[in-house]
């Protein structure tokens, strides 16, 4: 089957009967598809598809996972709509001739003083419009913070999410999302698989036996690699005084390579230690610096 749209529920629903079901995905499917599209054609090429050695297939999403995700996806969608709205705010003011800074903590603060204060030029109809404006902010905020507390709490009941809160730079929304997207990781072959699943690996363009590696791919799940960059961000900052290894090994990283080269880096490794601890059902354990040394040292004698 197709993975599309309700592709998770047909496929669950037909499990349920005894089929054994394999979605793969439309891009994979496209080369086997002969003269024009229609329905006949397109069957054609998904049992043709199927039948491949080395066919790559979507895995099935179950009920706990689709709740996570459309939890997810409704507030990643008020965060865009929150951003869009702090932006229109911003563009409206400066035609008034005043400036506030970009972020959406400054228009939330800062939007009712430019209201109560009367010499700073605004008409009646502009003031009442900003008021309006403000009105949908807080109610964006409100909606934002519900879905993160139901977030939250599934992140408290699921034992998955609770082994991958251990991991330096993953909270509850990185940990929700990849048990979402990911299920316990036994899809996948090896942390690099995960990885390049995140498009978190160098493409590669190659010919004649010489082998080039450019930046990342940029593949798969943007949503999920967005998230392990910015807590990718997150550890850096804090890594300065801490001598565990993977401190120790960013800090060092981000001396020799900068700031977001090594973000890059280090959300590639956050991806494979997270398949780790999903597929192999471990638990993180943070190994001191010092003592790694002191054993090197006494293995060196």
């Amino acid at each position: 089957m197709e993975a599309c749209s309700g592709s998770n529920h047909w496929a669950r629903e037909l499990q349920k009967l005894g089929h054994e079901v394999k979605l793969i995905a439309p891009q994979f499917v496209k080369p086997f598809v002969k003269g024009n599209k229609n329905d006949y054609n397109d069957a054609e090429a998904i049992a043709e598809a199927a039948q491949r050695p080395n066919m790559r297939f979507v895995p099935i999403k179950s009920l706990a996972q689709q709740d996570v995700q459309c939890l997810h996806r409704s507030r990643e969608r008020i965060i865009k709509a929150r951003t869009s709205l702090v932006n229109q705010i911003r563009g409206l003011l400066a035609e008034y001739g005043i400036i506030i800074a970009r972020n959406v903590s400054s228009v939330r603060s800062g939007l009712p003083l430019i209201l109560e204060d009367a010499e700073n030029g605004l008409s009646p109809i502009s003031r009442e419009c900003f008021a309006e404006l403000l009105d949908e902010l807080h109610d964006l905020d409100r909606r934002a913070k519900m879905y993160e507390g139901k977030i939250l709490e599934i992140n408290k009941q699921n034992e998955v999410c609770q082994r991958l809160n251990e991991i330096l730079g993953v909270g509850p929304m990185i940990a929700t999302a990849v048990f979402a997207a990911a299920g316990d990781g036994n899809d996948f072959q090896n942390g690099r698989h995960f990885s390049s699943w995140l498009g978190l690996v160098p493409r590669q363009h190659s010919s004649g036996g010489k082998s080039t590696l450019l930046g990342i791919s940029k593949r798969g799940n943007t949503y999920i690699r967005t998230l392990l960059i910015h807590g990718a961000r997150a550890v850096l900052r804090v890594s300065t005084n801490k001598k565990d290894r993977l401190s120790r090994w960013a800090q060092g990283l981000l001396e020799r390579r900068g700031h977001n080269r090594a973000c890059v880096a280090l959300a590639n490794k956050l991806a494979r230690v997270i398949w780790v601890i999903m597929a192999r059902n471990e638990r993180y354990r943070v190994q001191l610096y010092e003592v790694k040394q002191l054993i090197r040292k006494k293995t060196n004698r």
